[in-house]
């Protein structure tokens, strides 16, 4: 096999070896039908398998009582921006948000398009979405609250949850999701783009709480209504079946061969802890989120000098660090350490910033 790069990209992002390797052994003839699997139809027996095993395996993860569902949802997760208000809004009752980041942002200006009466109740904008607000009171008559876990352009990233009380939470997850433990009694709905945690782009994974069915108006089309999603297993037209064939692979490399969230929380801290060390300890690299709440998936920073960061991500890509530097909207330098990129890629990420640290001072 050819020699593989150290793959730090936010997203399309890292796959679990032992998957793509399935992938590829399995490709031209999948379980013995003599077709590929992006030839099957998602109607036929063997794709009806694929699909339960991805949402059965997605219970056992996150431990889901009987009272969620699992969709699967053209369109990532900027889809659910307008989905959410459209389905879950209640008349007269206003929307909370908090605001973290692009995404939070992009989330608040879809559902304003919708809905008059859209609350920011929380934000860390003044300080550059540096950090994670506190502090704020949720209406308790609001529809839901709507926050993002984890920031993967800036680097933030929630360690507890914000307390809705009696106001369903609405997270979109597409960062850290299956990265660690979550108690859900608390949402509503919980959503996530496929390409970070999960497997290709093309595809978002939606859990919602049943009651939350029951607000859905009558007149949405027939498309962009979660019920439909529901009523049909998420086959209502043809979904992207290859995308979820790859998360049900990344779901049973998840629970059979790393043992669980618990264990991949303790991998990730590891990996993490490395990352953070180094720019702890550096006089040249600098984290640029607060300490308190930065993230264990995408670790952000940036050089003392510019012309100094220039070459850093230069000699990063010739070394064989793809994906590290930092989002258009906000330059610098980030490492997205998904649950697929292994410890010793991020241990060689870690040797590669002291080795650099000590060549240039």
């Amino acid at each position: 096999m050819e020699e593989r790069v150290h793959n730090f990209n936010a997203g399309p992002a890292a796959l679990p070896l032992e998957v793509l390797e399935e992938i590829r052994n399995s490709f031209l003839n999948f379980k013995g039908t003599g077709m590929s699997i992006i030839e099957t139809s998602h109607r036929a027996v063997a794709f009806d398998e694929v699909i339960n095993d991805a949402v059965e395996r997605t219970k056992r993860l996150l431990k889901l009582g009987d009272e969620f569902s699992v969709l699967f949802i053209q369109g990532g997760a900027s889809h659910q921006f307008c989905m959410i208000p459209m389905n879950l809004s209640l008349p007269n009752k206003p929307l909370d948000y908090i605001n973290t980041g692009t995404w939070s942002t992009k989330a608040i200006k879809e559902a304003r398009i919708q809905v008059e009466d859209v609350r920011v109740i929380a934000s860390s904008e003044d300080k550059n979405f540096s950090y994670l607000p506190s502090g704020f009171t949720v209406d308790k008559d609001a529809s839901f609250l709507h926050f993002t876990s984890n920031n993967t352009i800036k680097g933030t990233q929630w360690k507890k949850y914000p307390d809705g009380g009696d106001v369903p939470l609405i997270c979109d997850m597409s960062s850290d999701f299956m990265s660690h433990p979550v108690d859900t009694r608390p949402f509503g709905l919980i959503y996530a783009g496929a390409q970070k945690n999960l497997g290709p782009a093309g595809v978002a994974l939606v859990i919602i709480r049943d009651d939350m069915l029951k607000r859905i108006p009558n007149n949405l089309p027939t498309i962009l209504s979660y019920a439909t999603y529901k009523d049909n297993d998420s086959l209502f037209n043809t979904p992207p079946t290859f995308a979820i064939y790859v998360i049900d692979l990344v779901l049973t490399w998840l629970e059979d061969t790393i043992g669980g969230l618990e264990e991949m929380e303790r991998i990730n801290k590891e990996k993490a802890s490395l990352l953070y060390e180094v720019i702890d300890e550096s006089k040249i690299f600098k984290g640029t989120t607060d300490s308190s709440c930065r993230s264990m998936m995408n670790a952000t920073f940036r050089l003392t000098d510019e012309e100094l960061e220039k070459n850093f991500l230069s000699d990063a890509m010739k070394n064989g660090f793809v994906g590290v530097k930092g989002h258009k909207s906000v330059g610098g330098c980030r490492a997205s350490i998904y649950n697929a990129v292994t410890i010793e890629s991020v241990k060689s990420l870690a040797n590669f910033m002291k080795e650099f640290e000590s060549a240039n001072t």
